[in-house]
């Protein structure tokens, strides 16, 4: 009797898928032995991180002292600028004279200058021979200014070019009464026209001779200004 095999289970038809499945595996592995990687046992021995606690460094905060700032420095002195160092006593208005004479000034040497004591402070002011010698301090000063106003407008002359040219000008005249009574020192410390300024000259030095200044008993120099004021109608 002859056996025969059963064709469903007859392997060899399936060989082909056998051998395809073998060499999938075969690539496979091949695969997997090139992509395999190995790392080098010493690498362990580098060893291990320690992470220390670190102790939270605490900053003290202390609050800056504030100095106050310093007190701002002192105003400056003020300065008051005085336009002239100028002690005026009387202020003489002179009108316009019925004149047209030209007056020719001769000018006089002055007498040596002497120290002089103000109007002002001087403790027995000068004074006219026509004062009351015994009267107080303040009467002397007050006959005094009267006498200078009386002798310069009785003896005021309007120079004529000065006239003529229609010039109205304010004239500032100094002069000290020396020891021995005299007008000296005689300058105009104020003014622009020379004839005004000629004219004021004139009537301040032909002031007649007074009874000096004293100053503790003795006669001094006593300094005196005057404004006179020349004016046109």
């Amino acid at each position: 009797m002859i056996l025969k095999k059963n064709p469903k289970y007859d392997l060899e038809k399936k060989r082909p898928y056998f051998i395809q499945l073998g060499l999938v595996f075969s690539l496979l592995f091949i695969i997997i032995a090139f992509e395999w990687k190995t790392y080098d046992q010493s690498l362990s021995s580098l060893g291990s991180l320690e992470l220390l606690d670190l102790e939270e460094e605490i900053i003290p905060l202390t609050e800056k002292e504030l100095k106050p700032p310093p007190p701002p420095p002192p105003p400056p002195p003020k300065i008051t600028i005085v336009e002239d160092d100028i002690i005026i006593e009387e202020e003489l208005d002179i009108e316009e004279a019925d004149t047209d004479e030209e007056e020719i000034i001769e000018i006089l040497e002055e007498e040596e200058e002497e120290e002089a004591v103000l109007f002002a402070v001087v403790e027995d002011p000068p004074i006219f021979y026509s004062c009351n010698k015994s009267a107080s301090r303040e009467e002397k000063q007050a006959c005094f200014q009267q006498g200078v106003m009386k002798h310069i407008v009785d003896n005021f002359e309007y120079p004529a070019i000065s006239k003529e040219m229609g010039i109205s000008e304010r004239i500032i005249v100094n002069f000290h009464v020396g020891k021995n009574g005299k007008v000296i020192n005689v300058q105009v410390v104020r003014g622009q026209d020379k004839h005004l300024k000629a004219e004021a000259l004139r009537l301040v030095k032909s002031i007649p001779n007074l009874i000096p200044a004293k100053q503790r008993g003795q006669a001094v120099s006593c300094s005196y200004t005057v404004p006179i004021s020349f004016t046109l109608q």
